[in-house]
C-alpha cells in the first residue's frame, strides 16, 4: 500500500491518528512483555525499552512503506552529504544544549511551583532518571533516534509539504509534547520541538536533530545525578558563571547555525 501520488501524508488529523496507533501499539506489546515475564526474566526497565523499540517498529514496518521512503531518505534528506552535516552542522547544534537544559529546567521548576507534580507523575520522572543501564539506553539513545524518526523525520516531513513553514514546525511541535501526555513534558516538547523543527526543516536531516536529542537527554540524566550529590550545592557566582558560559555558548552556537542554514538571497 502507498500513498496517492502528489498527496501529502500525514495531514494533522492522520499525524495525531499515527500517535495513537503507536500508543496502543505500546500497550499491547507491553502487556505482552509483561505477561511473559516469568519465561524472559525482563526486569521491568528493560521491558520499557524493548516496548518501546517493538512498538516503534510496528508503526514504522506499515508507515514506511506507505510512504514509500527508505530509511537512507528517511535520515537524511538533503542535498548536503552526511558527512558535512555532522562535522559542520553538530558541533554547534551541540553548543546549544547547556543553555536549553538550564532554561528548560528553570521554567519546570517555575511551573511545578504552580501546579504541583501528582504522585503518579513523581514516580513517572523517577523512573525515567532510574540509573540502570536499560534505563540510560532508552533514555539517551532509543527515544532521541526513534522521535526523531517519527516526529520530524515523518510528521514535520509531511507537514512541511501541505503546510506553511511556521505552521507546520510548531504543529509538529504541539504534538510532540502532547503525545509525552503530562503537562511538564509538554511544556518541554514544545520548546524542544520548535528547535528541532526548525534544524529539520533548515537541514532536512535526522542527523543534527538527533545529535541534539540525545545530548540534551544525557544532560539531563547528568544533572539529575549532579543534584542527587554533593556537589550539587554552587554558590551564587558559580551559578553565575555556569549561566554565562552556557549563553555564551548557545551565541555562538546559534550565529554558526544561522550563517550556514540561513537561506541565501538571490
Amino acid at each position: 500500500m502507498q500513498s496517492p501520488e502528489g498527496e501529502a501524508f500525514p495531514t494533522a488529523f492522520q499525524a495525531v491518528l499515527l500517535y495513537v496507533a503507536l500508543l496502543l501499539c505500546e500497550l499491547f506489546v507491553g502487556a505482552a512483555l509483561r505477561d511473559m515475564r516469568s519465561l524472559t526474566r525482563l526486569t521491568p526497565e528493560q521491558i520499557s525499552a524493548l516496548t518501546l523499540v517493538l512498538a516503534n517498529g510496528c508503526v514504522f514496518v506499515v508507515v514506511m512503506p506507505f510512504q514509500n521512503i527508505s530509511y537512507r531518505s528517511l535520515f537524511h534528506h538533503s542535498s548536503a552529504s552526511r558527512r558535512a552535516t555532522l562535522a559542520l552542522v553538530v558541533p554547534p547544534v551541540l553548543l546549544l544544549v547547556p543553555a536549553l537544559m538550564l532554561t528548560i529546567s528553570t521554567a519546570l521548576a517555575l511551573l511545578v511551583r504552580i501546579a504541583p507534580m501528582s504522585a503518579w507523575e513523581e514516580t513517572l520522572f523517577q523512573r525515567m532518571g532510574d540509573s540502570g543501564i536499560a534505563s540510560l539506553i532508552a533514555a539517551c539513545i532509543l527515544a532521541p533516534v526513534l522521535e526523531e524518526m517519527l516526529f520530524r523525520g515523518i510528521v514535520l516531513r509531511g507537514f512541511l509539504r501541505q503546510y506553511s513553514r511556521w505552521h507546520a514546525i510548531l504543529g509538529s511541535a504541539v504534538l510532540f509534547g502532547a503525545a509525552h501526555l503530562n503537562i511538564y513534558q509538554f511544556v518541554v516538547g514544545i520548546a524542544m520541538g520548535v528547535v528541532l523543527g526548525w534544524l529539520y526543516e533548515r537541514t532536512r536531516s535526522l542527523i543534527p536533530c538527533i545529535a541534539l536529542h540525545a545530548a540534551y537527554n544525557s544532560g539531563l540524566v547528568a544533572m539529575g545525578r549532579l543534584v542527587d550529590s554533593q556537589s550539587a550545592h554552587m554558590s551564587a557566582a558559580a551559578v553565575a558563571v555556569v549561566w554565562l558560559v552556557s549563553l555564551a555558548a548557545a551565541g555562538c552556537g546559534t550565529m554558526a547555525l544561522r550563517r550556514m542554514l540561513s537561506p541565501r538571497p538571490r
